[in-house]
């Protein structure tokens, strides 16, 4: 059931960009609101795993890939509508990436992802509730910035004094964001050395 949530994200994902781009002003707002509930979705699964005890390595990383598609695919649609720099999808994808590569190696071992980092400050920024969950509140308010920055660039849009504080507020949060995704990427690959010569022994699950 949980895995089928996660899952479920993947066509709302894509509805919901259909939106953005197709959609006049009144789609575009309320698509605000969509894509809460689509992000508020990454919670639901995780609830509904530990509740059911379907708690597993398959689906840590299976939630950790579709939170992956999830941001690389809006920050480069943002960046492709001119909402954002090209800059910033272009760090996530760099930080995703190389964050992923190190981690596939712990988990091939069957070592889960937030538990291959060793220092407490790594795991801090890393594993911690309040670093996830603060990540994610920034991402799905910078995306809920965003997609109001886009409504209210819409032609014919009302209340067109409101787009430049909606604006200003989207790229702040939209920074935020960059940097969160820095400090809970960077200890990863700090760590990754010793990771990679000293693999932990592969076990069973």
């Amino acid at each position: 059931m949980a895995n089928l949530i996660t899952l479920a994200r993947f066509p709302l994902l894509f509805l919901y960009v259909a939106f953005l781009y197709y959609g006049g002003f009144s789609l575009r707002f309320w698509s605000a609101l969509f894509i809460i509930v689509i992000i508020a979705m990454d919670s639901i699964d995780g609830i509904v795993a530990r509740a059911r005890g379907e708690t597993s390595l398959l689906g840590s990383a299976l939630d950790i890939a579709t939170d992956r598609t999830l941001e690389i695919i809006l920050w480069v649609v943002f960046a492709h509508l001119g909402l954002i720099s090209i800059v910033v999808p272009l760090i996530v994808i760099t930080r995703g990436t190389t964050v992923d590569a190190v981690r596939a190696v712990g988990m091939s071992n069957g070592l889960p992802p937030f538990e291959q980092v060793k220092s407490p400050v790594s795991r801090f920024l890393v594993a911690s509730r309040f670093m996830r969950s603060s990540y994610g509140f920034l991402k799905g308010a910078a995306f809920t910035a965003l997609t109001l920055d886009l409504a209210f660039r819409t032609p014919g849009a009302p209340y067109p004094a409101f787009h430049p504080t909606v604006h200003a507020i989207a790229l702040v949060l939209t920074w935020l964001a960059v940097i969160w995704c820095l400090l809970r990427g960077i200890p990863v690959l700090a760590e990754s050395y010793t990771l990679l010569k000293n693999p932990p022994p592969a076990t069973t699950r």
